[in-house]
């Protein structure tokens, strides 16, 4: 694995929306910093705006986000810019962000950081693939303590399982932001579903360390239009007919320091 290394960065500043390639970043405790530090709050609810359930939010991956200055270690999370499907923008600290948001959104709706309180976020289990079970439901789960992450705090990808994926799948357009990874990690020489053998290994590179907690099981928001790619429903059934629905890994950080394009990885 010392071939291994770092290819992109990637954070996002608003919960569910599109967010920055970066070229080097600190991961703190609580993940790269300045991920998710923001979210989209529905007033009715309290839960999560989320692309996991396209059917209440369908416009997620439509905006985007991105810091006014650099977020600073023990510091105030700086402001972010939201710009809207229509080309419009609003930063973080306009009165009016919550009225523009909830009239974008077509509900009612605030901005928000991470609190100590727990909040929820829904997911739909899409009908079109016939090997999920609960198809056409909506299901719930809970973040983890003050964050809008999923499940953990760092999400990781390889190179090997994009191109495995691309050959199991060559209709589809099989790309790393389809993912939302924070990490994506170059292994040479290699094409399959590595990160199913690093479960419970850690990773370092730099000064970071990284422990592995469990598989990325994927949901309806990797089938979802982004950009210039196409909705495809068929990204999600080639993940569940032939690694079980994962693809990728989750891993909370065990020793912070900063990661950079080109880091060398060890795991062990």
């Amino acid at each position: 694995m010392t071939s291994a290394k770092v290819t992109s960065i990637w954070r996002y500043p608003v919960k569910s929306m599109m967010g920055e390639e970066l070229n080097a970043c600190k991961i703190t405790e609580k993940g790269l910093l300045g991920d998710r530090a923001y979210g989209v709050i529905d007033n009715e609810t309290g839960k999560l705006a989320n692309a996991k359930n396209p059917h209440k939010w369908p416009n997620m991956f439509q905006y985007r986000a991105a810091f006014i200055d650099p977020p600073q270690e023990n510091a105030a999370v700086p402001p972010v810019r939201i710009t809207f499907p229509n080309g419009s923008s609003i930063i973080s600290t306009d009165e009016e962000k919550d009225k523009l948001l909830s009239s974008s959104f077509n509900r009612n709706v605030h901005l928000s950081t991470p609190s100590s309180r727990d909040v929820q976020f829904e997911g739909y289990i899409p009908e079109e693939i016939e090997e999920l079970d609960n198809k056409g439901t909506i299901f719930t789960r809970t973040s983890p303590e003050g964050t809008f992450y999923d499940i953990d705090i760092v999400h990781i990808i390889t190179t090997s399982t994009i191109n495995y994926l691309r050959k199991l799948a060559p209709e589809s357009r099989i790309e790393a932001r389809r993912f939302r990874p924070n990490i994506v990690i170059e292994v040479p020489d290699k094409e399959d579903f590595v990160e199913n053998d690093w479960i419970g290994k850690t990773l370092t590179f730099g000064n970071v360390q990284l422990k592995i907690s469990q598989e990325t099981k994927r949901c309806v928001m990797t089938t979802l239009a982004q950009g210039d790619l196409p909705k495809d429903p068929n990204v999600l059934r080639s993940i569940v007919r032939n690694n079980a629905g994962s693809f990728g890994v989750y891993a909370s950080v065990v020793k912070a320091g900063r990661v950079s394009i080109g880091d060398r990885i060890e795991i062990n």
